[in-house]
């Protein structure tokens, strides 16, 4: 029987197993609407803007492991959605828009809401495909997951003009995906090449007397957290993450060293200077992260882990390069190595007495204000650390790192690569239609909030239950943070209380449950509140102290044991 290529291209979504699908309905894209109106398994979630819906899906994502897909009409859709696909391109997060498009023979006329789409999004995506028959429509979509999801994953943008999705064929699902020159599940069995090199990467480990792992976000897309403890459990190595990479190991256990760089702890990037290896697992050594790459990590050797064979000392010279995907190179290597702790046992008593040295340290208590750490701090230990916690981006997302205490992965949802502002709200509300059964907290920034804020319309139509914490201290508060340090606190354009709205009233008329705190002894009280509501989005608005910064901190171009700290 024939179909349509809109027909088609629901049929594959159906077949790939997509459950949600997160966009905006518009002229050239409304016959693949039409046929979604048929549809018995895809739950299409109408947002208020692209971009929100390009959030979503990749909240979702990061949540669950599984692809997140949004569809969008051409011109402005589409474009709305590049900062969507910039974020999950940055942190591999396997994402699939597709974007209705003009007729193919009026593509370069300046059509009626046309865009370069292809050429748009080439540089923020893992690939992108501009259909032109509609015979070549289901193995597109067939590759479109394929590379979406394996190797290190990304997003995958399928431009789709109206003539393709009304033209007819018979619907044929390709049930395997051979393209040439991808072929990314070789990494999944080491190669005999590559099995040497883990054993020598597993010698320099049993050969080293200061051993540092620094595991990043690629950890958490393998599914390698069950590895990873078994690597530090066993050898006693100290283990120190990245942004994204926190969850892959509990931050309470006595190996642990925390987040590293910029905002990382003293003993994790202390730990890190002086080790004489350094153990790099699916991590990019990103700026934030090294700080002045000629100062980084001067007396190690370093062994890098990584899917993506253009990451291997692309920042910095590797001694020991390992391709493949992590939790499959972590089965061959973890056999291969013994319990350190006798040979490095001065190494841990100095990172123990860097521990009982420098602590982390709250914001100094001034009378009754709120402070967003010890807000975040008492999250974390109303939900025992097993809530998903999305972010914006700004202090508040450093704190969130620094004082909620991850313990599982994919907990920590938030824009590393990119540093996307407006990213938490509809993250979250991806995240928990992903993971209806946890709770999602979202912890976000006045201004970071006010950038998205409109999918609050799409949280209280579709009753989704998320917890929204603002932290309103009336600025853009990294911003406000370097002019105060490196600007001589000249507060240009980062001052926000004067324009900022009430956001418990804001909420309401959306039809949120909303609540303003303003003192120390609300936050518990309140917290249980929003933890109550399940009808729908409940947001609690903390005015908090105006002025705290984010410690410890190690300035831009500094090496990484040059760390500031308050006072």
């Amino acid at each position: 029987m024939k179909l349509t290529g809109a027909q088609i291209m629901i049929k594959c979504l159906e077949n790939e197993g997509v459950e949600y699908l997160f966009g905006i309905p518009g002229g050239v894209i409304l016959p693949t609407f039409d046929a979604l109106y048929d549809s018995k398994k895809l739950k299409f979630i109408l947002v208020r803007h692209e971009q929100g819906g390009t959030h979503m899906a990749d909240g979702y994502a990061r949540a669950t492991g599984r692809p997140g897909v949004c569809m969008v009409t051409s011109g402005p859709g589409a474009t709305n959605t590049v900062t969507g696909l910039a974020t999950a391109f940055m942190d591999s997060i396997p994402l699939v828009c597709v974007a209705g498009q003009v007729v193919t023979q009026a593509i370069g006329s300046d059509a009626f809401q046309e865009a370069d789409v292809t050429g748009i999004t080439r540089s923020v995506t893992k690939h992108n495909f501009l259909v032109k028959d509609v015979r070549d429509l289901a193995r597109t979509v067939r590759e479109a997951f394929c590379i979406a999801t394996t190797g290190r994953p990304g997003p995958v943008v399928i431009d789709f003009p109206v003539d393709v999705s009304r033209a007819e064929t018979e619907f044929v699902w390709p049930k395997n995906v051979y393209i040439r020159g991808y072929h990314p599940k070789l990494h999944l069995r080491p190669s005999a090449a590559t099995k040497k090199q883990i054993q020598e990467a597993a010698q320099a480990i049993m050969e080293s007397k200061r051993p540092c792992l620094y595991v990043g976000g690629g950890a958490i897309a393998s599914d390698a957290h069950k590895e990873v403890f078994e690597l530090v459990n066993k050898t006693g190595i100290p283990i120190t993450t990245t942004v994204l990479g926190l969850g892959i190991f509990p931050e309470d256990h006595p190996s642990s060293l925390r987040m590293l760089g910029m905002h990382g702890t003293h003993y994790a990037n202390y730990s890190v200077q002086g080790s004489d290896l350094l153990i790099a697992v699916g991590a990019r050594f990103d700026d934030r992260v090294t700080g002045k790459i000629d100062k980084f990590a001067p007396q190690a050797k370093i062994v890098h882990i990584d899917i993506d064979p253009a990451s291997i000392s692309k920042v910095v010279k590797v001694h020991y390069p390992i391709v493949g995907d992590i939790r499959a190179v972590l089965r061959v290597l973890n056999p291969l190595v013994r319990d350190l702790r006798p040979q490095i046992a001065p190494w841990l008593e100095q990172i123990a007495e860097w521990k009982k040295k420098y602590p982390m340290k709250h914001n100094k208590q001034v009378g009754t204000e709120i402070h967003p750490d010890d807000v975040i701090e008492k999250i974390g230990e109303i939900t025992e650390h097993k809530a998903v916690v999305v972010t914006g981006v700004g202090q508040h997302q450093m704190w969130t790192a620094q004082w909620y205490g991850f313990r599982k992965p994919r907990t920590m949802i938030t824009s590393g690569g990119l540093g996307t502002m407006g990213f938490g709200f509809p993250a979250a509300i991806g995240a928990k239609l992903g993971c209806p059964d946890k709770t999602v907290f979202c912890i976000d920034g006045d201004g970071s909030f006010q950038m998205t804020i409109t999918e609050l319309a799409t949280a209280v139509y579709f009753k989704v239950p998320v917890k929204v914490v603002i932290m309103d201290n009336g600025h853009h508060g990294m911003v406000r943070q370097w002019q105060q340090l490196f600007y001589r606190g000249r507060y240009s354009g980062s001052q926000t209380f004067m324009i900022n709205p009430n956001f418990s009233k804001v909420a309401e008329a959306y039809g949120a449950y909303a609540i303003t705190i303003s003192k120390q002894d609300e936050v518990i009280p309140a917290l249980k509140k929003i933890l109550a509501y399940n009808n729908g989005p409940a947001i609690l608005h903390c005015r908090v102290a105006r002025e705290d910064n984010v410690f410890p901190m190690v300035p831009a171009g500094h090496a990484l044991d040059q760390v500031m700290d308050m006072a």
